[in-house]
């Protein structure tokens, strides 16, 4: 089989293991919106054995621990054979990277089951599935076909940059996933998350339109965008019915189908809407020179050049 075809294969395999992904971020908002957290008391075992009686909560719980189980697996696999395909450091790094964080987000599950303190443990729980989650986008990005291709770069003089708003876009996504994973695990109230959800907005719409603004023809960057826009759309729409589902109910709120169905949506919404952005702040970083690189590249820049070695 020739490099280009492992390539292939790699690239795949990471896009497989981003689904699997997926799947295991539903599986823990599943546990938390049924409220299913606390059904089995030991780790790594449920109640002393590998498969446990599956009642009510246990459910919920040990589904998860399968699925993450299963995205270990396929993260392993993933890093060993980046290691045999890939002879690109970053590559390399990325996928063990990876590794890293879905063993330590494993333990940080343990630390939940066998220590508590959820407001703290299932908060860094819930952030670090979010940074694996985009760890392992990006880097199907970087090994996709796209990536490699020979790309026309583009030049982007204005102030600010795209790179930087897009960038700044998706730290500022991931911060709003902190402030809602903290609601969602008792840490503080629900104002933090509010008021994040309106800055979040406006930054989300200025970058959307700095974006089609300077590079309306380049489709990457356009298709980018509109994804962008879309989940994060969604995403505002889930958040404000769940929230409804929370108020209607007052002070007698059990988990009903309908709130556990909306919550575990917004929750998939969010990681979505991350990784839309993730995605287009890499591909903005792929196709724009940096803004030193164009400074330094201009005819006034050239000037003062010659001027100074004259």
């Amino acid at each position: 089989m020739s490099e280009s075809q492992d390539l292939r294969g790699v690239y795949r395999f990471a896009v497989g293991t981003s689904c699997c992904t997926v799947l295991l971020l539903m599986a823990g908002a599943l546990v938390t919106s049924n409220n299913a957290a606390d059904s089995v008391p030991d780790w790594p075992l449920a109640y002393g054995k590998i498969v446990p009686p599956l009642v009510g909560g246990v459910r919920f719980e040990y589904a998860h621990r399968v699925l993450a189980g299963l995205v270990s697996i396929l993260t392993l696999a993933l890093a060993i054979g980046l290691t045999r395909a890939d002879r690109r450091p970053l590559a390399r790094r990325l996928g063990w990277t990876g590794l890293g964080l879905v063993i330590a987000q494993a333990v940080l599950g343990g630390v939940r089951v066998l220590v508590g303190h959820p407001a703290v443990s299932a908060t860094a729980h819930a952030i670090l599935a979010q940074v694996f989650f985009i760890t392992v986008v990006g880097l199907s990005l970087y090994l996709s076909p796209w990536w490699q291709r020979d790309l026309p770069l583009l030049d982007d003089s204005s102030s600010p940059s795209v790179r930087s708003l897009t960038l700044w876009t998706t730290l500022a996504i991931l911060a709003q996933l902190v402030l809602g994973a903290a609601f969602r695990h008792g840490a503080f109230g629900i104002a933090p998350h509010l008021v994040g959800a309106g800055v979040l907005t406006a930054l989300v719409v200025i970058t959307g339109r700095a974006v089609k603004y300077k590079f309306r023809d380049v489709r990457d960057l356009r298709r980018g965008v509109i994804l962008l826009h879309a989940f994060f759309g969604l995403q505002v729409l889930l958040g404000g019915l769940a929230y409804w589902a929370v108020l209607r109910a007052g002070d007698n709120f059990q988990p009903t189908v309908t709130y556990v169905l909306l919550t575990v949506a917004h929750v998939l919404g969010g990681a979505l809407t991350l990784a839309a952005s993730a995605l287009l702040t890499l591909s903005c970083f792929r196709l724009i020179h940096p803004a030193s690189s164009v400074a330094a590249d201009s005819p006034g820049a050239r000037l003062a050049g010659r001027t100074t070695a004259g």
